[in-house]
């Protein structure tokens, strides 16, 4: 096709074809590399994100749900499907807490890079003064349990609590307990689920968001086991402070595990954080 289009005297429509078919070529190339680099046992799994608002009150809470659009945005870019679990909602406005699915292959693979602390720097549109804030909220991700490797849950080992959804879902949740709320005692873990009409689905969701947690609980411990015989010391991703957003008075996100940094705050609350999923990936095949 360059052959073609170097003997005509005006490429015109070819060039164009070219350009976009090297272009395809060019993502198609940067996707197989990613994938090369998810090697993980479970990368290629769907994932479960929980985005918690840290402190700063509503500031938090805004800023928690403008993280959970981002990813929103990204998965669908990405061609995969989200369902949202659980959101507890702020007192003012954004969102205290939310947990939702990620369904696609290699989902848990990408998403792995998001989980840390995310800083936000902006003007706040909460503060009359117009003063700068800085708020936090914590990501994290794991990975969804199959067939192969669910963990069993025992019925003796779990409290179930059912209540009235407080989100939105139309008047038939708000009116009925639909709601779903499973203790697991021997942990301590807690998980809950309202975002379905029914409670039988808000259950199941709930059962299925406990697994992945006891199996990430599990897969840690082993880790750590590991980690402890080969006397190496790791620091803990969860509580550090990973990227940082800032809107005022110069537009920057940067990645401190990578030093990626991209100028578009705007484009990347929009959902493209593929650079900063990339740089994460290519450091972790280099210490690997």
């Amino acid at each position: 096709m360059c052959e073609l289009a170097l003997e005509e005297d005006e490429p015109g429509d070819l060039e164009a074809d070219l350009a976009r078919e090297m272009e395809s070529i060019r993502s198609s190339i940067e996707r197989i590399e990613l994938e090369t680099m998810l090697s993980g046992p479970w990368d290629a799994r769907n994932a479960i994100v929980e985005i918690n608002a840290g402190a700063g009150g509503t500031e938090s809470c805004d800023w928690a749900q403008m993280l959970l659009r981002m990813y929103l945005r990204w998965a669908q870019d990405q061609g995969f499907e989200t369902e949202i679990a659980d959101e507890v909602q702020g007192e003012v406005a954004g969102l205290k807490s939310v947990t939702f699915e990620v369904r696609g292959t290699y989902a848990y693979g990408y998403l792995e890079a998001e989980r840390g602390v995310h800083r936000l720097v902006r003007i706040s549109p909460f503060d009359a003064n117009k003063r700068r804030h800085t708020s936090f909220s914590s990501v994290d991700v794991i990975p969804q349990t199959d067939e192969t490797d669910a963990i069993i849950v025992n019925p003796d080992e779990i409290r179930v609590e059912t209540f009235r959804a407080s989100g939105a879902g139309g008047q038939h949740v708000n009116k009925t307990d639909s709601a779903v709320r499973i203790h697991h005692l021997p942990t301590g873990i807690v998980v809950s689920c309202q975002n379905e009409r029914s409670q039988h689905k808000n259950r199941a969701m709930a059962l299925k968001v406990l697994q992945a947690r006891l199996l990430e609980r599990r897969r840690k411990e082993e880790q750590a086991q590991v980690d402890q015989l080969r006397g190496e010391q790791h620091s803990i991703e969860w509580g550090s402070q990973i990227r940082s957003y800032v809107f005022q008075p110069y537009t920057l996100v940067k990645d401190h595990r990578t030093n990626t940094e991209v100028g578009d705050v705007i484009g990347v609350m929009d959902g493209h954080i593929d650079p900063f999923i990339r740089a994460y990936l290519q450091s972790k095949g280099r210490k690997a």
